[in-house]
């Protein structure tokens, strides 16, 4: 919408992860550093942690984008609450093994008669795991056991597990030693700080064939970094509206009150409405102060000091976590349209099978 004003090629600030805009922050350098070493060793697990939208899935899709495609195989797996047999079922399908209707015993035996014919063929299966904090432990346990496959020497399957920050204490327990022996690398990916959000917001405009427009304030940079915590998708999404701001005031000198002015909008978007305020009129969190008492909540508002530095402290917190249930809802529909995608691909897969099936009877049938 505001590419043109703005002299860009492309739109630098888009939600959906895209290689082409990797940034190589320090700590996503030394993530990715570790990440060559679990893929050079080319066995067990690799581990991925992040807060969302810290750069996990555009780290991790640069590097598969950079090894050969002609001799690897990738299974892509979005995990839900699932229990540890659909877990196995659904890496099948992965893969495009044939699941359905298996008993446990046959679904491993399919399992490991596919990736032996990919081994004897000279190639590599990768399965990547997204939203791996979600896996039971059970379910992590059945993805252990399939790192046991070998064709030699050789390990038939090597396995990325990326999820939010929680999954690393998961991997802690006691219950989960087995595992981590066999982790060949991990890594998380923290925020950027303030001179990394300046340099990544430089970065991605270049990436979209800036040449000097839009420009900020100096101080703009401070304000954003503060107002997303150095999360590069909040950054994104603060950062288009940012431009789209400029674009209809007719301006490419972008402020710290512009920057302010859509930190406002977002907390107004994130506002309860007030018919949701009336619904819960009932409710002691939303009794005045002087009758939360009778509530029997001992709660005194008037004790309350907040100094001017912590109440925008708290403001920037209750921006973010708005922020963040917007960014929750993207990726549902994000995780709902790859589903489709995957399915629509299956679909297509069978129906030319049963062209080329319908083609060959009447071959056959022409030449008797």
């Amino acid at each position: 919408m505001y590419e043109a004003f703005y002299g860009l090629t492309s739109k630098p600030f888009q939600l959906s992860p895209d290689p082409n805009f990797y940034f190589g922050s320090k700590q996503h350098r030394r993530a990715k550093a570790y990440l060559d070493y679990g893929v050079l060793r080319n066995d067990g697990f690799i581990v991925i942690t992040g807060e969302v939208g810290a750069g996990k899935t555009t780290l991790l899709r640069g590097l598969l984008d950079s090894l050969n495609r002609s001799n690897t195989v990738i299974g892509n797996l979005v995990t839900t609450q699932l229990d540890a047999e659909d877990t196995l079922r659904l890496v099948g399908a992965a893969f495009g093994v044939r699941v359905k209707d298996l008993p446990k015993s046959e679904l491993l035996m399919a399992l490991e008669a596919f990736l032996v014919s990919q081994a004897a063929q000279g190639k590599r299966c990768l399965l990547v795991v997204d939203e791996a904090q979600n896996l039971s432990a059970r379910a992590v346990e059945e993805l252990r056991m399939l790192s046991n496959f070998q064709y030699g020497n050789q390990s038939l399957l090597q396995t990325f597990l990326v999820g939010q920050p929680e999954f690393r204490a998961i991997l802690q327990r006691p219950e989960m030693e087995q595992f981590r022996q066999r982790v060949a690398a991990t890594c998380h990916i923290g925020p950027l700080d303030e001179e990394e959000t300046q340099r990544y917001i430089e970065h991605r405009l270049k990436c979209a064939g800036s040449t000097g427009s839009p420009s900020f304030e100096a101080a703009a940079f401070s304000t954003i970094h503060k107002a997303s915590r150095g999360i590069p998708r909040r950054i994104n999404s603060l950062c288009d509206r940012l431009l789209l701001l400029g674009f209809m005031a007719g301006r490419t000198l972008l402020t710290q009150a512009d920057v302010d002015e859509v930190v406002k909008d977002f907390r107004e978007e994130a506002a309860i409405p007030d018919s949701a305020h009336a619904a819960l009129s009932s409710s002691p969190a939303s009794m005045p102060a002087a009758h939360l008492g009778q509530a029997g909540l001992d709660i005194d508002i008037g004790q309350i000091n907040l100094t001017a530095s912590a109440g925008q402290g708290m403001s920037a917190q209750i921006l973010s976590l708005a922020q963040d249930h917007h960014t929750d809802r993207l990726q549902r529909l994000e995780r709902s349209l790859m589903r489709l995608e995957r399915i629509n691909l299956q679909t297509l897969a069978l129906l030319q099978k049963l062209v080329d099936a319908a083609t060959s009877r009447d071959r056959r049938e022409g030449a008797e």
